[in-house]
């Protein structure tokens, strides 16, 4: 009977693991979803930025290099 309430003991404490499993896997799902979000919007900033930047170069005055002397 003791390796019957032995095994009975050992399935429990599997049982209990692998709900904290679920609950943690559920809890890093939710993390990643979040970073996915937050990915998604630098990423569009980033393109914002890249955009008003190539606004501005477009602005300058063509034949001059960085340090102002005509090419």
């Amino acid at each position: 009977m003791s390796k019957l309430e032995d095994l009975a003991e050992r399935v429990e404490r599997l049982v209990l693991r692998h709900e904290e499993l679920k609950r943690t896997n559920t809890l890093l799902e939710q993390q990643v979803a979040a970073l996915e979000i937050d990915r998604d919007s630098l990423r569009s900033r980033l393109n914002a930025a890249r955009a008003r930047i190539d606004v501005l170069l477009e602005r300058l005055p063509a034949g001059k290099s960085a340090s102002g002397v005509a090419e």
